[in-house]
């Protein structure tokens, strides 16, 4: 295929918009951030005293969303050997030709001054006997440049310095147990508020509208488009989707990361299920099969801690090939002591699940961690829709390009929001009134998000083919078709996560090559001279359209690799 005509438009029995009563209250801030993450907690905290009025919109509750669940760490080029230059070069090495290297270049430079904010602001980070910082290292890293707390709590740490800095900031208003619906649009096309469903009491319960005079979205991921992930509930895609309904581009939806070891809890289990980080395999940690031979020698220079589609796919091979469903991990030489120390949390639920890493080996297999793509945005996180902006796993900022470089997540959210926060309260879009909404409504209904999950998992998953996902595509269609009455919170979820799931599969069954995290049975090699580039979708008039944007590939070049 010629990747310059691969530019379809598909009419699907897709919503416009999702169906919901009509708002019941109204109410305005200045700016309003929907996700409260370390994305969305460090915009807001940015931006205050900036802007008059922010509102931040969170699903659940302060620290519901992926944040808190972070185990390894955060990466940054804190250690006297290591360098943003070295950082560089690994982000470009995992991201396989697809990183936009001004983006990475912000990311590693702004880096280290951002941790140390961080830590400012209260977040307690391990040190070492000496009292400086403790760093470790992960896949696809050459040096120890990731900083933990907690031995494996990074994320709940971090999660609970922002939390409590917002909380102690009585000009930022949060709405907890809020979904945001959709976004309002202005006469100009650009945003002028949003639509929010509060599952509360009093004066702002039931659906309402925010007018607002910017949007941030930090909303977090789509791991529930899968039926294993290492998500929470509340990574349903909600973002993503809110933003292609409004005319926003969608980039890179096909490079979904898998992370290589997630327990393994049996062939029924669903939902999020138990990481074993990256970190332990930083410690010492090693891959193995049945026969007790390790899978990762001879396969990657840095072996057990190759990149993650390197790892991920080495271990579905020597699953194909056994017929078994999981590989093992061996951390058994770390010791109790050790694993009491580094590893509490994982350690305690790895014993909840039956299994005792400090004598038994660990059965691991790959399970959706992380999307790489999301809403283009430029290296301020502005979209292509004016007056919203997007930071975190819910935007497309060009970091990751086409695999995640470990860690690297928690340091997007936090550079690109105080990037978002430098030039947005010069560009507030003057208040509107919000024009009517003529895009169709509709909903899928709730009880077929199974059905969805079994389908993306089996067929656009860690391995994909045309044909796997043209049936994909058939599957989804149909359910989309059926459509629902019942207007809660459970179809509004499903309709998004259905909208996600038919673009990533349409996405992936055009890029006819494999690259990072995007593997493809019928064309396994990558592909620099037809697919250097990104596949960015968007909606109109009921319109799904794909189109191919060439981009130079981003690789290392030999001097940054010697």
């Amino acid at each position: 295929m010629d990747p310059t005509s691969a530019s379809p438009s598909v009419t699907r029995a897709l919503p416009g918009r999702l169906a919901a009563p009509e708002p019941g209250w109204t109410t305005r801030a200045d700016v309003v951030i929907i996700g409260s993450g370390i994305a969305g907690l460090t915009a807001a905290l940015r931006l205050r005293h900036r802007v008059e009025k922010i509102m931040v919109i969170t699903k659940d509750k302060l620290s519901a969303g992926s944040t808190r669940w972070a185990q390894g760490g955060i990466a940054a080029a804190l250690g006297p050997e290591d360098s943003p230059d070295q950082h560089l070069r690994d982000t470009l090495v995992a991201g396989a030709g697809g990183c936009d290297r001004d983006a990475v270049r912000a990311l590693v430079t702004e880096g280290p001054e951002a941790v140390r904010e961080l830590i400012a602001l209260g977040a307690e980070f391990d040190k070492t006997p000496a009292g400086e910082l403790s760093l470790t290292r992960e896949g696809g890293h050459h040096r120890d440049r990731i900083a933990h707390a907690g031995g494996d709590a990074t994320g709940a740490e971090i999660q609970r310095a922002l939390k409590a800095a917002v909380k102690a900031a009585p000009d930022i208003e949060v709405i907890k147990h809020a979904l945001a619906v959709d976004l309002l649009h202005a006469e100009d096309g650009g945003v002028a508020g949003v639509t929010v469903h509060v599952m509360g009491e009093g004066q702002r319960d039931g659906v309402g509208a925010v007018r607002c005079r910017a949007v941030v979205l930090a909303a977090g991921g789509l791991g529930q488009v899968f039926s294993q992930t290492t998500n929470p509930p509340v990574s349903t895609g909600d973002g993503m989707a809110l933003a292609l309904r409004a005319g926003a581009t969608l980039r890179d939806l096909e490079f979904v990361q898998f992370h290589p070891t997630v327990m393994y809890l049996g062939p029924d289990s669903r939902g999020q299920q138990p990481l074993i980080s990256e970190a332990v395999r930083g410690e010492g940690a090693f891959l193995v099969d049945d026969a007790g031979d390790r899978i990762m020698v001879g396969v990657h220079e840095l072996a057990d801690l190759a990149p993650r589609d390197v790892v991920a796919k080495t271990i579905m091979k020597r699953m194909l090939a056994t017929g078994r469903p999981h590989v093992w991990l061996d951390a058994r030489h770390l010791g109790g002591a050790f694993w009491e120390e580094r590893f509490p949390t994982i350690l305690a639920t790895a014993r909840a699940h039956g299994v005792d890493p400090v004598t038994e080996l660990i059965p691991v297999a790959p399970a959706c961690h992380y999307a790489s793509g999301g809403v283009a945005t430029d290296l301020h996180g502005r979209s292509d829709l004016p007056g919203l902006y997007a930071t975190g796993e819910v935007a497309c900022s060009g970091v990751h390009g086409a695999n995640r470089l470990a860690s690297n997540s928690l340091l997007e959210g936090l550079v690109f929001s105080r990037r978002i926060a430098e030039v947005l309260p010069d560009e507030l879009r003057p208040w509107g009134d919000p024009v009517t909404d003529d895009r169709v409504p509709g909903l899928v209904a709730g009880a077929a998000r199974a059905e969805m999950q079994e389908t993306m998992t089996s067929l656009v998953g860690v391995l994909r083919t045309a044909d796997g996902m043209t049936e994909a595509l058939a599957r989804l269609d149909k359910l989309a078709g059926q459509g629902s009455e019942v207007v809660d919170q459970e179809s509004w979820e499903t309709t998004n996560l259905v909208m996600l799931s038919t673009a990533m599969a349409e996405a992936a069954s055009l890029r006819e090559e494999t690259r990072g995290s995007h593997w493809r049975e019928d064309f396994p090699q990558r592909d620099d001279d037809r697919w250097a580039g990104h596949f960015d979708v968007t909606r109109s008039d009921g319109e799904t359209t794909v189109g191919f944007t060439p981009a130079p590939q981003t690789d290392p070049t030999v001097e940054e690799l010697s």
